[in-house]
């Protein structure tokens, strides 16, 4: 079924001398009408999970599973001074009303459960609070 505006509507309704009161009640109408529904569920979306793919091609890494947490710095600064950062939002937690009464007493611990405003202090965004999966590459596709 083809779709039509509703402004062109209202022209060919004016163009055939609908009485106004009428075409204005019609137009506010269709204008009700094809506004989209709130009402209707959308599905349910789609979880995901962050990874952390890190570049092995000497081999260096060990074998087995890590994982760790996804953080963002300042781009002009140097990622060494990162450690740093945490420690700073951990120690400015650890001094809070909150942190006196619940100390954090590991990185895992800081990254669930310190709030992210001890972290903005110390310019270091937490974009995982649980940890998540790294694997390693080497850093080559294969040929097939």
């Amino acid at each position: 079924m083809p779709k039509i505006d509703v402004s062109k509507v209202a022209e060919i309704l004016k163009k055939n001398q609908i009485d106004p009161t009428v075409l204005r009640r019609v137009i506010e109408e269709m204008n009700i009408a094809v506004q989209p529904d709130t009402g209707e569920e959308k599905p349910p979306a789609v979880k995901k999970q962050w990874v952390i793919v890190l570049s092995d091609p000497e081999g260096r890494l060990p074998k087995g599973d890590f994982v760790g947490w996804v953080l963002q710095i300042p781009e002009n600064e140097s990622v060494v001074t990162t450690p740093d950062r945490v420690l700073r939002g951990v120690y400015d937690f650890n001094a809070s009303k909150k942190g006196r009464l619940l100390p954090v007493k590991t990185v895992g611990e800081a990254f669930e459960n310190v709030p992210a405003k001890h972290f903005k202090d110390a310019d270091v965004w937490v974009k995982t609070k649980t940890p998540v999966l790294m694997l390693r590459t080497n850093n080559e596709i294969p040929k097939e």
